[in-house]
């Protein structure tokens, strides 16, 4: 829909007090806004990394981008800290209410994220009210519990800042959530009415086709040269390069116009960086060796060939795919460099959200490492795994179970050994002969065909901003 010439009729804000690029539900409610309420859609966020390509070239979907805080304040002495914890929400206060306010047309709806909560929610709420516009919060998790992480539960700032975002959430004209668990706290202890609205992956996070195989055999092309360059020491995948000529690469070949996997391939594994993956990683190669000891024609090829009978090894080689690029990544990647570990590998890169689904419809399993400050969330990463199809192990905790089937589309673990036990029972007679992993993998498959986000949002959030609004 047009905007009206007083720029009000038919049209929402999107507000991402963060990196929008690394802010998937809210790129899809912006999708949504657009695509199924056919609403302008203006999205006020931090730069940073690139958002998916579907938001930036839909034609009813604006960006505007704000000035990130600057990196320079970040490593002022501890004593600082006190000053910086008021003045930053305060700066950034009167920059999203010059953007909201003056910057954008005055939209029908506010729609933010929270957390961060302050000052996002109190601007959001100062803005909604100057603009006479709807006020809709999206609950991903509790600010306060966050902030009480480095600060500790009983600081006052903590104290101050959960009552601010009790305040200001009460005020709002409408709640989401994204789970029943928080969606039961609000209610109960913060006197909101909040609707869940879980995260379900978009179109774009899918099995990979036919056709895909292409586009995913182009992916490893691309990343062969990375993955073959040891992080450390070298590994099973370091050296030399992928026979292009023939149409291989690391874990895959072509043949005529089809695309197979190789049989003899290493195990891929998507991860994030964490001390538990690293240890479970060590636990898994020491296992494995003293299995593979009690046969004396043990060898350094032993994972990848088979023997004369036709019978394959049960093992395979692991490759770690560490996504993202947090600020503990070079802390993580100093750690591999001296494990020096000859059955498993890791490699670490950031992949674009186009690349990203291709790479989890390619690997053979997901592990999530997400734990919540309140308890109360859900790992996106999880989500956009199963709409690929890709059972998860993910850390234990209250929720979880609302998103992870234990034994149906992936596996809880609380420690290291406990990861190691489920690495070695998944992966036992890879490729083909791993049962356990391919009845999680059918689980995956049967679970997330009905759910996808369209479908969420137009049940859910639809009507909540349409009475809104």
């Amino acid at each position: 829909m047009p905007r009206g010439q007083n720029g009000k009729r038919g049209s929402a804000c999107v507000v991402v007090l963060g990196d929008l690029g690394r802010s998937p539900r809210m790129q899809y409610h912006a999708l949504s806004l657009a695509r199924q309420a056919s609403l302008e859609v203006d999205i006020i966020a931090y730069g940073g990394s690139e958002p998916h390509i579907a938001v930036l070239s839909h034609p009813s979907i604006h960006i505007h981008t704000m000035t990130q805080w600057p990196k320079i304040f970040q490593g002022l002495p501890r004593i600082f800290s006190p000053i910086m914890l008021l003045l930053k929400p305060i700066i950034q206060f009167f920059m999203l209410l010059w953007f909201l306010c003056l910057k954008i047309p005055s939209p029908d709806v506010f729609i933010v994220q929270s957390p961060p909560s302050v000052p996002t929610l109190v601007a959001v709420r100062w803005a909604s009210l100057l603009r006479n516009s709807a006020f809709i919060i999206d609950w991903h998790n509790f600010g306060y519990t966050l902030l009480g992480l480095s600060l500790g539960r009983n600081s006052q700032f903590v104290s101050v800042y959960r009552w601010i975002e009790n305040h200001y959430g009460k005020m709002a004209d409408g709640s989401l959530c994204v789970t029943k668990a928080m969606q039961h706290e609000l209610a109960q202890n913060w006197g909101i009415n909040a609707t869940v609205l879980y995260d379900q992956p978009p179109e774009f996070f899918h099995p990979t086709s036919l056709e895909e195989k292409h586009k995913m055999k182009q992916l490893f092309c691309r990343l062969d040269k990375d993955l073959r360059q040891p992080l450390g020491s070298g590994d099973f995948v370091s050296g030399g390069m992928g026979n292009y000529e023939l149409n291989e690469t690391l874990f895959t070949t072509q043949v005529g116009t089809d695309i197979f996997l190789k049989p003899n391939r290493a195990a891929l594994v998507v991860s994030s960086p964490s001390c538990i993956l690293l240890e479970a990683a060590v636990m898994y190669n020491r296992r494995v060796a003293a299995v593979l000891s009690e046969d004396d024609s043990t060898n350094e090829e032993f994972l990848w060939k088979e023997i004369s009978d036709g019978k394959q090894y049960v093992y395979p080689r692991l490759l770690f795919i560490i996504t993202g690029k947090g600020p503990e990544k070079e802390k993580y990647e100093e750690k591999i460099r001296r494990l020096h570990l000859k059955r498993v590998a890791f490699r670490t890169m950031w992949l674009s959200a186009e690349d990203y689904p291709l790479l989890l419809g390619s690997a053979d399993l997901g592990v999530c490492l997400h734990t919540s400050s309140s308890g109360l969330d859900l790992p996106m990463k999880v989500v956009d795994m199963f709409g690929c199809g890709l059972p998860a192990c993910a850390v234990s905790y209250s929720c979880i179970e609302e998103l992870v089937k234990v034994k149906k589309n992936g596996l809880l673990f609380s420690t290291s050994s406990e990861l190691a036990d489920e690495l070695m029972m998944l992966f036992k007679g890879f490729p083909d002969g791993c049962d356990a992993l391919k009845s999680l993998r059918n689980g995956t498959l049967e679970m997330g065909s009905s759910a996808r986000w369209a479908t969420e949002w137009e049940e859910h959030a639809k009507p909540l901003v349409s009475k809104a609004s």
